[in-house]
């Protein structure tokens, strides 16, 4: 069975749903989910993740899913994968530094070196 079917009520919902500019791949055994939406539209993506996969405990899924402020650089949301660190984690976003990193997400991380996989992380935009 392939990710893509595996998430296919995932993947459906975020056509349904309207996420613009989607691209799912998969990709050495991850399932990659990017596009924008709205705050509403990505956290109900969120939750159907969640029900096909209770805790995440696959890790098989990466979705990016740039909310639009109408503004400028929305936030986006990075997921946390398995030997990243803060530092890692901003070298993917050009102009982020990890300190920008652990201050929007202060409410969930407590240490900047204790951040674990699963965990979803806001990267201010």
């Amino acid at each position: 069975m392939s990710l893509q079917d595996k998430y296919q009520e995932l993947i459906s919902q975020a056509n349904s749903a309207g996420v613009t500019n989607l691209q799912v791949r998969e990709q050495d055994g991850v399932l990659y989910i990017d596009g924008g939406a709205t705050a509403a539209v990505k956290d109900q993506l969120w939750d159907t993740y969640e029900k096909l996969d209770p805790e995440m405990r696959s890790a098989d899924v990466v979705m990016n899913i740039t909310v639009a402020d109408g503004g400028g650089g929305g936030e986006q949301v990075y997921e946390v994968k398995s030997g990243d660190n803060l530092s890692k984690i901003a070298k993917n976003y050009p102009g982020v530094s990890w300190k920008e990193i652990f201050e929007a997400n202060k409410d969930q991380i407590k240490d900047p070196n204790k951040i674990f996989p699963g965990q979803k992380l806001r990267i201010p935009g």
